[in-house]
């Protein structure tokens, strides 16, 4: 889920502000914005993410950077492959058809119900698709036991959007299998200090990068409506670090020539000066079941 600020449902009643929001504020923040936003946000990205596609489709970034051909998570057939902030799941269904057993988890119903429609459909015309099992439930409380996982990914989903990102980090861990992989893609942290435009405007820097306040919105009674938070490169590292996880790679996607949509922040004209987008691959260390 990729946050566009033109896509701002009840924005001519929001107050953007930067003020710190806690776990509990930013989870129902969350929860409320993505069900209210659903039908606008597929009706406007639902193609680029392969939401319609019978088989899903898994791109990790506005980028177009996709899991068929880079490979991050590895091969996952018979694995046991669950993604945080799966929003409809388009990612998930793809890793049910690279025969991945996979799980897809959410805060939001209302992007659970679109990929409980987009499975539906896949049935409809072929009844032994494979599919991944969606779950609403908080990032920070995974509600799963230790080492239940081979893989463990999140493109764009929910870690931008929790406070304690720390704490998911090691919900990631814990659910990880030795030898396991966590992989997830943020905004990358140097995109936090321009304005959040596409254009010429968005070219120069006026936000601290190491201001890690939110960037929040607030409806009239100042309820927190929408939260995204900040964290430098190193505050990833030292978070993966913390979580007994070895940090693999950081992937800094180019912009490909062929792409010139523009999606919030992101556009060719910035793309080829700054990277967007930061792709952070972990490891839990120990030997994989073969």
């Amino acid at each position: 889920m990729w946050r566009v600020a033109a896509d701002s449902p009840g924005s001519t009643s929001s107050y953007p502000a930067r003020r710190r929001v806690d776990s509990a504020a930013s989870e129902r923040a969350s929860r409320s914005w993505w069900d209210v936003d659903a039908g606008d946000y597929h009706r406007t990205h639902g193609e680029f993410l392969g939401v319609d596609s019978p088989t899903g489709e898994f791109v990790w970034c506005p980028e177009g950077l996709h899991e068929g051909d880079v490979h991050l998570l590895g091969d996952v057939r018979g694995r046991d492959v669950l993604e945080i902030g799966c929003g409809s799941a388009p990612c998930s269904r793809w890793l049910a058809h690279q025969g991945a057993r996979a799980v897809g988890l959410d805060i939001s119903a209302g992007m659970l119900a679109h990929g409980v429609a987009a499975i539906d459909r896949a049935h409809a015309s072929e009844p032994d698709s494979p599919a991944p099992a969606l779950l609403q439930a908080s990032a920070e409380s995974l509600p799963f036991a230790d080492a239940s996982f081979d893989v463990v990914c999140s493109a764009f989903g929910a870690v931008p959007f929790v406070a304690d990102s720390a704490r998911v980090m090691r919900e990631a861990a814990r659910v990880l299998r030795p030898g396991g992989h966590w992989v997830f893609s943020v905004n990358h942290p140097v995109r936090w200090i321009f304005p959040d435009d596409p254009g010429p405007d968005g070219l120069t820097a006026t936000i601290p990068y190491f201001d890690r306040t939110p960037y929040a919105e607030f409806d009239p009674d100042g309820t927190a409506t929408y939260v995204e938070h900040h964290r430098t490169v190193g505050d990833r590292v030292r978070e993966i670090v913390a979580a007994g996880l070895t940090l693999v790679d950081i992937v800094e996607p180019d912009w490909p020539e062929w792409l010139d949509r523009e999606w919030g922040q992101w556009s060719p004209l910035r793309g080829r000066l700054f990277p967007g987008t930061a792709i952070f691959c972990t490891a839990k260390p120990g030997t994989a079941p073969a």
